[in-house]
């Protein structure tokens, strides 16, 4: 399990320091659309670099194929960017 106080080796550059964060992803869209919150990411202060582990990636698939029963439908705003 990751926890936010965890220093990483980066898979990028090979550097410690990368630390966990918390991201918001979209998946899909229209009604197909859903939003996963909360989603841990390790993220590089040196490179830049961010990336999700496999374990994450692994859950985030559970998640979709569950969504039925895992999903709550919530309102929300959207705005086009132009």
């Amino acid at each position: 399990m990751l926890t936010d106080s965890t220093c990483f080796i980066c898979d990028g550059c090979g550097q410690s320091g990368a630390k966990i964060r918390h991201v918001t992803k979209s998946y899909g869209k229209g009604e197909n659309l859903l939003v996963i919150e909360n989603i841990p990411v390790i993220s590089c202060p040196h490179c830049g670099e961010s990336y999700l582990t496999a374990e994450t990636l692994h859950h985030i698939e559970q998640i979709k194929s569950n969504r039925q029963q895992l999903a709550v439908e919530r309102p929300v705003a959207v705005a086009h960017y132009e």
